[in-house]
């Protein structure tokens, strides 16, 4: 064995101990691990027992740190001649109980002044839902572009917008998606990868990203810091995305200029939002399929799930009301009034609503 396989080895017979025998790693073996499974020096076998093993006897903060120092080192970064970009980072395994509005978030926010970049891939675990890749493919939207690309587009004032692939951005990432599927489980890189930062701007970079479960705001503002984000938005939302429910009251976090992070409460009807349901239902005619292997879920149909949140997505830039254009408004006020861009969340929505009602975003998309 070379040096690298006999630290693989030794990381394993520590972590894949059982539940009361396991022991922690440090930040620099979780990062020399992670970088030996990403440029493929070590079995696939022992690649997927570091992941299951990790996660089975849960992941400390210094090893969650340090997957993330090997996925950042993987990425290819680019800087956009903007001073400040904002990161929309919803979950890379997408949508399934509604469709999603969030990949026309960030054409919204440039018109409001505000660059911003979504990231994200086709289909990955657990949920291989409907991402950003899906709904903006539908729309006829570039998903393809390299990070230089992508940073010359969000540089464009026309556009001031993008969308840029783990593929094209961290391709050794990419790789692992098999791999990822054969665990079936979450794994760590589920929680790093959204922290990737491609997209960087001149002076700030600002994260945005959602969870559902408790533990996980702090755990993403650790990170988010570790990653060099200026400020982050950590959203209560639907699926773990950005935009929170539209019926009921809900608590977000954010930091700004690396500090601590703090708790705050939102309510949809502070805001004029006014839905009796969490967020953007499914067509009642929408396609539903099954994913060979799986017995537990059953799958939405994709491409056709896609085409509807496109559809919805476009309409709503073109300043049609109804859930689409309400999960805009409310996601795109927390941004406005956690970037200081506008003092209340109330005025947020309103400068949101009236991007919305001129169409002028829509002609972004163009």
């Amino acid at each position: 064995m070379n040096e690298i396989q006999r630290t693989m080895r030794s990381i394993i017979q520590r972590i894949a101990t059982g539940p009361e025998l396991s022991k922690d790693i440090s930040l620099d073996e979780a990062r020399l691990g992670m970088q030996a499974i990403l440029d493929t020096e070590v079995d696939p076998v022992q690649a997927g027992i570091f992941m299951i093993a990790m996660r089975m006897k849960r992941e400390t903060d210094d090893e969650q740190r340090g997957v993330l120092d090997a996925v950042r080192e993987a990425t290819n970064h680019a800087v956009a001649d903007v001073d400040e970009v904002v990161d929309i980072a919803d979950p890379y395994d997408g949508y399934n109980r509604c469709l999603p509005a969030s990949p026309f978030l960030a054409p919204v926010l440039a018109e409001c002044g505000v660059p911003a970049v979504s990231h994200g891939l086709d289909a990955v675990g657990p949920k291989f839902g409907v991402t950003h890749r899906h709904v903006l493919e539908a729309a006829g939207l570039p998903v393809d572009l390299s990070p230089a690309d992508a940073a010359a587009r969000i540089a464009d004032p026309a556009i001031g917008w993008s969308y840029v692939d783990q593929r094209a951005f961290a391709p050794k990432v990419h790789d692992l998606v098999p791999l990822r599927g054969t665990i079936v489980k979450r794994q760590v890189i589920t929680t790093v990868e959204v922290m990737a930062r491609p997209i960087h701007g001149r002076k700030k970079t600002h994260l945005v990203t959602g969870y559902v479960h408790k533990p996980y705001p702090r755990i993403y503002a650790l990170l988010a810091r570790h990653a060099g984000f200026d400020s982050a938005l950590l959203v209560r939302g639907v699926e773990g995305g950005v935009v929170p429910s539209l019926r009921q009251k809900g608590v977000c976090f954010n930091y700004q200029r690396m500090g601590e992070e703090q708790s705050f409460d939102i309510d949809p009807g502070e805001l004029g939002i006014e839905q009796n349901i969490r967020a953007v239902p499914l067509p009642e005619d929408l396609p539903t399929t099954s994913r060979p292997g799986d017995e537990i879920a059953v799958a939405v149909d994709v491409p056709a799930t896609a085409r509807a949140a496109a559809q919805a997505g476009m309409a709503a830039l073109e300043g049609q009301r109804g859930p689409t254009y309400d999960s805009l408004v409310f996601s795109g006020a927390l941004i406005l009034w956690h970037l200081g861009r506008e003092q209340t969340q109330h005025a947020g929505a309103d400068r949101i609503r009236a991007v919305l009602d001129s169409g002028a975003a829509a002609r972004r998309l163009r």
